[in-house]
């Protein structure tokens, strides 16, 4: 008789079955799970099991499933069935490895079963792009982001995790972009890190967000969507600096995606995200001068703020005639940056500041009074300047007027017209010289830097020079503080030099700058002052070294020499901007323009004052202080300067010319002022035009001096610039084909193309030259080939110049043309009919470079086309061909041959009966 219980297990499983087969799957576990409580026999059990697994799997409850399927085949380990289920539950899982081995178990089991063929073929290809992405960048940086973000995680693996996000970006800048994570969007993950405060993961993130090399994207323009304005800028007044600049690096990209949205709109992803890039654009910068007046943040992240309203807020061209951002800053934010360029470091007032932010202050209201358009735009300027000052001076007491002279001097430094005017304010001027008589410290501080920013401004010199001098002179004599003492010593600097570079202007007795500036040497040198001391004693010497004999005496004092490049390592604005500016003055490196002779005549002729050089600026004077300099070893000092935003730029190009420091020239020539990128970019030229590129560039670096070169292509730049970037680029084009495509992708050829119309021979020649090399690349010899262009017309006549070196240029690009596509041999008769002249004269050139490219260019035309070596021997070509290949063994003389053995080939001549 039947058991009962097996009936019901077996009437359970039928019902699961039908409740299954209708999509019922919840049903159907409930029926499989109640037939399996009633005690059913193993080999039911392992049927109830695989039934529930395909349950689970319907349900994309893949771990369970995975599990039922285990407990199948532990009943009957040849259940195929439950094989293949447990198999489609770990490749859910990803667990790919194991699911091929149930897989290829099936396969053993029932090898004709086409399903299971199938699925063992996919899941093989799956492995196999797995075992590709696991082994790409994008994989290894999604680990290493989940071990940094992972609390639990510490030690060896974080470390190493952390460093190879650091080291990765830098040494291979073209795969930054792809190291942000993908996943649930790139930028919370970023954030999470920032988030932390963690100077080690800020660093990392630093290390992703460098301005210039991420891609303007739809997650670039996402991230104040998903993270929120505020959200982002806060975190830039963190403690830590690491991570306030990885968030300042964050914030630039952000800054220069929003712009490029104003300036052509966004479209697809970004237009969905961001409709109105303008008005998002305003509220990240109001939220940044939200963040200049918020007590709590950071010193640092003050400074990173400023640096970013530096870099987005001005026009980059006073070309552009929209400056409506500068204007709505100057009337939103104008105080609260006055706020932050009037706040003292020592003692901490209610704002934390750096030794930095007076100048970034100083900086950001330059730029933007540079930025304003009209008078009426300068007076609204000079107005709120004004009343921000008044507001301190006048019933604030002491400490008011303290603040209101901090905040003086800070316009002193950046738009001196608006600290000229804020100085005639009733009663300011006054009360700088009361205060420099004061006996608090801070309060003679304060009047003294405002006294020696005023002394630099020539409106105000005179007036200081005739009531100032004395009271500096006797704050330098009698006062027991060292900081004050030096301050004092530097207005009399900046007194003495206030003739700049005229000899003839003498603002003291003779004698007395050389004081100054041996005083100035000497507290360079004492190691027991601290470095803010220190720093003013390098800017007395940065005004003093305008006088020529301060400038020989100060190259001869090694001392003093290796005291100013220990003070290059600062992180000061202030003390680069005072050692870049005396390294200037003593290369002369300063723009300079040589004044018309009959200007001179026509100024002494009306007794007008003209300026005199002094004798020992003339340039053997400069050259001998520059190689001074470079034996006291300048080029480690300007290499740690050179990221800095100071007058570096000119200083490194007197040494830099002879080679010693091409590394420094790098950075330069990428970033900064379009002036110092410019020039830096000239002394690449120079190095690349007069030593080997390989060597000088050595690496992946000779990459990185295309783009700089190619910039000195432009019509802005100077004749010779432009000459000197032509013979640059020649030689690089000479190198590889990788530094041809380089400057192919850098769109140079149009450029050069340009220049080989130019009437100056000598860059026409360049250009020329520059173009045969680029004729290596397919790219250009497929601008050659294509119709409708004069580019081979030009090769052809101007073979026929001259001008020998252009004749050889031009000639050398048409040998290589003509050899890489045969066919421009057929269009060289149609471009001019004076082509068979040109051929015959460079065959008949005494110069043996001439003839050879005139030989290979008729073997490459007899060898196209048996019509075009027909023409040439029926000319005297073959005369002269025939003499060339009589001549003494040389390649000219093999291909004279080979071009009359090709015509014989053809049966267009026949040899002598000697054979020749």
């Amino acid at each position: 008789q039947e058991d009962p219980l097996l009936s019901a297990v077996e009437q359970l499983r039928k019902e699961g079955n039908e409740l299954f087969k209708c999509g019922d799957y919840e049903g159907a576990l409930t029926a499989y799970t109640q037939a399996l409580g009633l005690g059913a026999t193993p080999q039911d059990q392992a049927i109830l099991h695989r039934n529930r697994a395909a349950c689970h799997l319907k349900l994309e409850d893949y771990n369970k499933a995975e599990t039922e399927a285990s407990k199948a085949i532990e009943k009957d380990g040849g259940d195929v069935k439950a094989l293949y289920r447990r198999s489609q539950a770990l490749e859910k899982l990803g667990r790919l490895d194991q699911a091929v081995l149930d897989l290829q178990r099936c396969v053993s089991l029932e090898p004709k079963n086409k399903v299971f063929q199938e699925a063992l073929r996919n899941i093989g290809g799956q492995i196999q792009e797995k075992v590709r992405y696991m082994s790409s960048t994008d994989a290894k940086v999604e680990q290493m982001f989940q071990i940094l973000l992972d609390p639990q995680e510490k030690g060896t693996e974080k470390n190493r995790s952390h460093k190879m996000i650091l080291v990765l970006p830098r040494v291979t800048p073209s795969v930054r972009p792809t190291l942000i994570p993908l996943g649930a969007g790139p930028f919370p993950q970023m954030f999470s890190l920032l988030a932390t405060h963690d100077p080690q993961l800020g660093n990392s993130v630093a290390a992703l967000h460098q301005p210039e090399a991420l891609p303007l994207s739809p997650q670039t323009v996402a991230t104040l969507s998903v993270l929120g304005t505020r959200r982002v800028v806060s975190i830039l007044g963190v403690e830590s600096q690491a991570v306030s600049l990885a968030a300042c690096h964050l914030l630039q990209v952000i800054f220069d995606a929003l712009k490029e949205g104003v300036k052509k709109g966004f479209r697809g992803k970004e237009g969905a995200i961001i409709v109105d890039p303008a008005r998002e654009l305003k509220i990240l910068i109001s939220n940044l001068l939200e963040l200049l007046t918020e007590v709590g943040v950071s010193g640092q992240g003050r400074d990173n703020a400023l640096t970013l309203l530096i870099k987005a807020v001005p026009r980059k061209s006073l070309k552009d005639p929209n400056n409506s951002l500068t204007l709505w800053v100057i009337d939103q934010g104008l105080k609260k940056i006055l706020e932050v360029g009037g706040s003292v470091q020592e003692p901490p007032g209610e704002l934390a500041v750096t030794a930095n932010s007076r100048m970034s202050a100083s900086v950001l209201l330059s730029k933007l009074f540079d930025d304003l358009k009209c008078d009426a735009e300068r007076e609204n300027f000079h107005r709120l300047c004004e009343n921000y000052i008044k507001s301190w001076f006048e019933g604030q007491g002491l400490a008011g007027k303290l603040r209101a002279i901090q905040t003086v001097s800070c316009l002193l430094q950046g738009p001196c017209e608006a600290g000229n005017r804020a100085l005639e304010l009733s009663g300011v001027m006054e009360s700088v010289i009361a205060l420099c008589a004061s006996e608090q410290e801070e309060e003679q501080l304060v009047a003294v830097e405002a006294l020696i920013h005023a002394a630099g401004k020539a409106k105000r010199a005179s007036f200081i020079t005739a009531n100032g001098v004395s009271l500096l002179k006797d704050l330098y004599k009698r006062s027991e503080k060292d900081s004050i003492r030096i301050r004092a010593l530097v207005g009399l600097c900046k007194l003495g030099s206030a003739g700049g570079t005229d000899f003839s202007m003498k603002q003291f007795a003779e004698g007395s700058t050389l004081k100054l500036a041996k005083q100035c040497r000497k507290w360079l040198c004492n190691d027991q002052m601290d470095a803010g001391t220190r720093r003013w004693a390098v800017e007395g010497l940065a005004y003093l070294t305008f006088d020529a004999d301060v400038k020989e005496e100060f190259v001869e004092d090694e001392a003093a020499l290796k005291a100013l490049f220990q003070l290059s390592t600062s992180e000061e604005r202030s003390v680069l901007f005072a050692v870049a500016s005396a390294l200037v003055n003593c290369t002369n490196s300063y723009d300079c323009e040589e004044p018309d002779p009959k200007m001179v005549e026509l100024a002494k002729y009306a007794k007008q004052h003209v300026p005199e050089q002094h004798p020992k600026d003339k340039p053997a004077f400069v050259r001998a202080r520059v190689k001074k300099l470079l034996a006291a070893g300048v080029v480690s000092a300007m290499t740690c300067m050179v990221k800095t935003e100071s007058p570096i730029l000119t200083v490194l190009l007197s040494p830099c010319t002879d080679g010693s420091s091409p590394q420094a020239l790098l950075p330069l020539a990428l970033e900064g002022t379009d002036v110092g990128q410019t020039k830096a970019a000239q002394a690449l030229a120079k190095l690349t035009i007069t030593s080997n590129p390989e060597m000088t560039f050595p690496g992946e670096r000779i990459y990185e001096v295309v783009r700089p070169l190619v910039s000195l292509l432009h019509l802005s730049c100077s004749g010779l610039q432009n000459f000197e970037a032509l013979m640059a680029l020649t030689n690089l084009a000479g190198i590889s084909e990788r530094l041809r495509q380089k400057i192919l992708k850098e769109k140079a050829v149009p450029m050069i193309e340009g220049y080989m119309f130019e009437e100056h021979e000598m860059i026409r020649r360049a250009a020329t030259e520059c173009m045969c090399n680029l004729a290596m690349s397919k790219e250009v010899q497929d601008l050659f080939e294509a119709t409708g262009n004069d580019r081979l017309k030009l090769l052809v006549l101007y073979s026929g110049e001259d001008d020998e070196l252009l004749r050889r240029a031009a000639a050398g690009g048409l040998a290589m043309l003509t050899s890489m596509r045969p066919s421009l041999c057929s269009r060289i008769p149609q471009v001019t009919t004076h082509w068979l002249e040109i051929l015959q004269a460079l065959l008949l050139s005494p110069n043996q470079e001439l003839q050879h490219r005139g030989v290979v260019v008729a073997l490459n035309m007899v060898e196209a086309s048996k019509e075009i070596a027909g023409t040439l021997m029926e000319s005297e070509v073959l005369e002269i061909l025939s003499v060339l290949a009589k001549g003494k063994e040389s390649p000219v003389t093999r291909a004279a041959a080979a071009c009359l053995g090709k015509a014989v080939e053809y049966g267009l001549i026949k040899p002598h009966q000697d054979g020749e």
